[in-house]
């Protein structure tokens, strides 16, 4: 069989697969649960360390009705992502509202380009949908994202997330293309996906989070203050299975206004408060803190 060939049944198998109502895929996902947290055991000493290290007055069985839940949702997160290819426009509306939109429009009727800050808070690819209710004349909703190597896979999922008019632009010229888009008169609301490790030429801002000294992405701030963007953050909340309320919050009027970190430090705040609310919505699998960083000094 030819890798072409291979594409296409695949494609064929995904477009089947989403265009299944939820409550037909909600059952694979609980057989996703049980696999990975009872049977293959994905990663549970990571996210039982975090979760331990990161709520350290909660007890055993706290953390791990956390675990437990946590993997639950991120079972939901695989199959509403699938479901994302075959979602009707009604229904993806009825599923993830947004409040203060108001925000949002003021700026873009301004022409001032917003930067939002939003993180691994399930479900994050939902947020995709953003199209559906801002819709300001001359303005585009967008998205930074990081290349997959799998060639079919970073194709499909970035069909997934520009199918609701939203535009994707990869992270290492992401600067360069909302430049560009400015000068075509185009104001950007633009999404940074900034909870991750930071990237090897990223020096990152150092300060407490979660319990522990952390590295925090600082390319967001970097993009946001040279736009001079107003800037949000997508604070998520999920309400019951399927459904999602994100709270778009405001961080700052003018990046360019702010000290250097400011902006950072005022993220990590929110991030941290959006996680202590709701602890088992935000990805535990990945292992942010496998290289420990020290807080700088008071006299540097």
């Amino acid at each position: 069989m030819s890798t072409k060939t291979g594409y296409k049944i695949a494609d064929g198998g995904m477009w089947v697969v989403s265009h299944l109502p939820l409550w037909a895929l909600y059952p694979l996902g609980f057989a996703l649960y049980f696999l990975l947290y009872y049977v293959v055991r994905y990663r549970r000493k990571v996210v039982m360390r975090n979760l331990a290290e990161s709520f350290p007055a909660k007890s055993r069985r706290e953390l791990r009705a956390i675990a437990k839940e946590f993997y639950l949702n991120f079972a939901d997160y695989v199959v509403e992502t699938l479901r994302l290819g075959g979602i009707s426009r009604r229904e993806i509306l009825s599923r993830i509202t947004y409040e203060n939109l108001s925000l949002v429009n003021g700026y873009l009727e301004q022409k001032r380009p917003i930067v939002a800050y939003f993180s691994h808070c399930i479900n994050w690819e939902w947020v995709t949908t953003l199209g559906t209710v801002v819709d300001v004349p001359e303005s585009e909703c967008s998205q930074v994202y990081r290349p997959l190597k799998s060639k079919w896979m970073d194709g499909y999922m970035l069909r997934l997330r520009q199918r609701f008019g939203a535009r994707c632009y990869p992270k290492a010229t992401v600067f360069r293309e909302l430049l560009r888009r400015r000068k075509e008169g185009i104001t950007t609301f633009t999404g940074f996906m900034s909870d991750q490790k930071p990237s090897h030429n990223d020096p990152g801002y150092i300060t407490m989070f979660l319990n522990h000294p952390t590295a925090m992405i600082t390319g967001t701030e970097t993009v946001a203050r040279k736009l001079g963007a107003a800037v949000v953050y997508f604070d998520m909340t999920k309400l019951q299975r399927g459904r999602y309320h994100v709270r778009i919050r405001p961080i700052a009027d003018d990046a360019a206004a702010l000290p250097e970190g400011e902006l950072t430090e005022r993220y990590t705040r929110l991030l941290e408060e959006n996680i202590r609310r709701q602890p088992s919505i935000w990805l535990w699998t990945h292992r942010r803190w496998k290289h420990p960083v020290t807080l700088p000094t008071a006299d540097k």
